[in-house]
């Protein structure tokens, strides 16, 4: 299944936030997400994800929506980046409209292996069919997170057993479209590379100095030469680092925005987006 450079940027931002949103190294990244539209209704949906924590000894899926509470991070924030997601699945999906003859209802992202694959379903899932949102939740830890069954209630054990007799498995196999290809190579920071003590904000204004400072010339680096360290200087510079950094989330909390140059074009979110409530 090819795609278009329109859905190849899609992608590269949806890679950029989860990258950006896991505060620790992972092996795996999986992410459900669903669009349900019926006329005259607002369209509705769900969206779940989960990553698998690197380590030598295989460690259990983490749920991404409990990262606010086990990093300190600040949750409202960590919620934005979360809707911003989801907001670009459903222009991913406003794409597919324009240029395929039938329309998704929910899609699987999987990153591993350093590849970006994506598996677009088809089932109709609006009221009245075989599995409910709760048991599909059910099916899709199933067949993705590799649950051990051991730990799995007498109800999902139920569930399970039922899809496995169902006719669903047959009908995933032949309407489900998979596209896959490397991932996303550029650095993109996590939102703890900092401190975990750091709000979303404090990383990102952090961010945005750091990139500042890049953006000197070369020429003047090289043409500087090397000077004798004096730590009364360096400690005074530190305090003016984070006089600087206090001052812009300052200004993101109170609603003022940053230059666009400012912000780099790996940034996740603008200050401007930081301090505005989705209506």
């Amino acid at each position: 299944m090819a795609a278009s450079i329109e859905e190849r940027n899609i992608f590269a931002e949806i890679q950029k936030k989860l990258f950006y949103m896991i505060p620790e190294k992972w092996d795996a990244i999986y992410l459900y997400a669903s669009i349900i539209e019926e006329p005259f209704k607002k369209p509705v949906g769900e969206m779940y994800f989960y990553y698998l924590p690197k380590g030598i000894l295989k460690r259990k899926p983490v749920n991404v929506y409990q990262i606010p509470g086990m990093f300190n991070i600040d949750e409202e924030s960590y919620n934005a980046i979360i809707h911003k997601l989801y907001s670009d699945i459903k222009r991913l999906r406003d794409v597919h409209r324009n240029i395929k003859p039938d329309l998704w209802t929910n899609l699987t992202i999987t990153i591993h292996n350093c590849q970006f694959k994506i598996e677009y379903g088809y089932e109709d899932l609006r009221q009245n069919v075989e599995f409910s949102p709760y048991e599909r939740h059910i099916i899709w830890r199933y067949k993705y997170l590799g649950i051990d069954p051991e730990l799995q209630t007498r109800e999902e054990k139920s569930i399970i057993d039922r899809y496995l007799n169902s006719t669903a498995i047959q009908l995933e196999k032949e309407n489900n479209d998979v596209y896959l290809e490397g991932v996303y190579r550029q650095p993109v920071h996590n939102i703890i590379d900092y401190e975990k003590t750091l709000t979303v904000e404090a990383a990102i204004a952090s961010n945005s100095v750091k990139q500042e400072e890049n953006l000197k010339p070369e020429k003047e680096k090289k043409s500087k030469k090397p000077k004798k360290v004096d730590n009364n200087k360096v400690e005074e510079k530190g305090e003016y680092s984070n006089q600087n950094l206090f001052n812009r989330i300052d200004k993101m909390k109170s609603g003022g925005t940053m230059a666009d140059s400012s912000i780099d074009d790996d940034m996740i979110l603008s200050s401007d987006f930081m301090s505005r409530k989705e209506p």
